[in-house]
């Protein structure tokens, strides 16, 4: 097997798997807060507290992937154009 084609089917198989976990799970956890929804502050005492509210996530904690934001995208323009 050459080696264009065993990379070719590595990415076909990467990106299927992708594909299966966008639809199977179409929200992640927000990158800027880890999925906590907010950020943690210190102190002065070394204390850590409760920050602000994440602004990215809307304090949520979760995100839309990026693959199911792209099929969002053109299913709504597919909808949009036969209309």
């Amino acid at each position: 097997m050459s080696l264009a084609l065993l990379a070719t089917a590595f990415l076909l198989v990467v990106t299927l798997c992708y594909g299966v976990k966008c639809w199977l799970s179409p929200f992640g956890d927000c990158r800027r807060c880890d999925g906590m929804g907010h950020a943690f502050k210190t102190d002065r005492k070394g204390k850590t507290r409760r920050g602000r509210d994440c602004r990215r996530c809307d304090a949520t904690g979760k995100r839309i992937r990026v693959g199911r934001w792209i099929y969002n995208r053109a299913a709504r323009t597919y909808r949009a154009g036969t209309r």
